[in-house]
């Protein structure tokens, strides 16, 4: 058995066309192909604006005391 990783293309109409050399002796062999889609070069870039939605809090008093509060509620 033999591995073999390459890249290559597909044509306008689809096809792809494998041209692999190899050592095995003429007869059928069973052949697995795994089409993995190469990364395109162009990084896609967010059309919306995420700042307005950014933020911190400003958190005035003892979080913890707080979380204590809330947890008591329960």
């Amino acid at each position: 058995m033999e591995v073999f990783q390459l890249t290559t293309t597909v044509d306008a109409s689809g096809h792809l066309h494998l041209d692999i050399p190899t050592q095995l002796a003429p007869g059928q062999v069973n052949i697995v192909v795994v089409l993995n889609q190469v990364a395109s070069e162009k990084i896609q870039k967010s059309d919306y604006d995420f700042s307005d939605l950014a933020g911190k809090l400003v958190w005035e008093g003892d979080a913890l005391a707080m979380q204590r509060v809330l947890r008591d509620e329960w």
